[in-house]
């Protein structure tokens, strides 16, 4: 064996045993976390002191337990990943199921019938790829789907929507970010709608980039399971953060009254936590500055997202002393930096040009995003 051999062999070994242990703990933290929500159904329902904590069980819980990751939010999380996944129960083992209540039982069979009936949806025959048993495809599901991915499909009130999407987990291993691209850009209704579905299905999966074992180790899920701390709370490519940082000194340097204070920012809206790339404060204009940097051509989804969060600090955040917020889109296309100031909520046009005369130049924003582009 030579050197070059020596060194294909250690990394195929460190990949091999990498994936395996990854996928692992995935499939421990998903059947975790449905235990959870398993006792707290059980709890609500038949709990002997269930009327004590009412509807501040899941605060309770939460500040009863030192478990990290499992605050009030995750737990109602793991509550409806029950309700949703209640035939996960086919694939434990004999003496839990004896103990399980026979209406989870009827509901997993409810649930196999929709699987069967359903599946020629996205063009999958009963003994293609795997089994269409109620075991079979559940095990299917849940090796191939990280609970961070569940997160998105619990999310799904239809069940025949949220079908079509576990099986484009099963068939293509999609990473969170693509499975959330699908969603929003309504593949289901889009493949609903063709008069060919194979075709229509062949081509989605050409499109669709398998998940890598380094990026599910990145979700905080996983990390906050392993108890590790992680400094990125979202998942992001190098190149994104790489940008952030140095766009961050950009700013600062340029100096009009910006104060940093935070990067990768986190906001709860409804149940779901969302973060924002950049918060910066003017101390000139008196309100807050957000910052989203997108390393692909613009959308209509981007401006959209950060309009949210506008609308988010106006409610939530801003004093009574500040001005509106002030959201900063920079989007990449072909190299090209495209940059739209988001002023929304603006009062008067006195306070746009106000914004404007204070804000960083279009052009030297333009300028910069690009020459950092060609060095990274």
């Amino acid at each position: 064996m030579n050197y070059n051999k020596l060194i294909k062999s250690i990394e195929s070994i460190h990949l091999a045993f990498f994936k395996q242990a990854v996928n692992a703990v995935n499939i421990n933290l998903t059947l975790r976390n449905w235990f959870i929500g398993y006792h707290i159904v059980e709890f609500e329902q038949k709990g002997a002191d269930r009327a004590e904590y009412g509807t501040k069980l899941l605060e309770s819980i939460a500040e009863s337990i030192s478990i990290k990751g499992l605050s009030k939010t995750n737990l109602k999380l793991c509550r409806q990943f029950y309700n949703v996944y209640p035939e996960i129960y086919s694939i434990l083992p004999e003496d839990v199921l004896s103990r399980l209540p026979l209406s989870i039982r009827q509901s997993a069979t409810d649930l196999l019938q929709l699987t069967n009936s359903e599946t020629n949806i996205i063009g999958q025959s009963p003994t293609d790829q795997f089994e269409l048993t109620q075991k079979g495809y559940i095990v299917n599901l849940i090796k191939t789907t990280s609970f961070t991915h569940f997160v998105e499909l619990v999310s799904i009130d239809d069940p025949v929507k949220r079908k079509f999407y576990e099986l484009l987990i099963i068939k293509t291993t999609p990473s969170v970010k693509e499975l959330k691209r699908q969603i929003n850009t309504l593949a289901f209704e889009r493949v609903g709608l063709s008069e060919n579905t194979p075709v229509a299905i062949s081509k989605l999966q050409t499109k669709i980039s398998p998940v890598e074992s380094s990026d599910i180790v990145k979700s905080h899920y996983f990390l906050e399971f392993l108890n590790y701390n992680a400094p990125e709370l979202i998942e992001e490519s190098e190149l994104e953060q790489a940008l952030i940082a140095h766009i961050q000194s950009f700013i600062l340097e340029l100096g009009n009254g910006f104060c940093f204070e935070a990067r990768q920012k986190r906001i709860l809206i409804g149940e779901k936590y969302y973060f924002i790339d950049m918060i910066f404060y003017n101390r000139i204009l008196k309100c807050h500055v957000l910052i989203e940097l997108k390393v692909n051509e613009f959308e209509s989804t981007h401006a959209s997202q950060l309009n949210t969060y506008l609308n988010f600090y106006k409610k939530n955040i801003m004093e009574g002393s500040d001005n509106p917020p002030v959201g900063i889109l920079l989007v990449a296309n072909k190299n090209n930096a495209l940059v739209e100031y988001a002023t929304a909520g603006m009062d008067s046009n006195l306070f746009v040009s106000k914004y404007l005369l204070q804000l960083p130049d279009k052009k030297q924003f333009e300028e910069f995003l690009n020459n950092e582009l060609k060095k990274l």
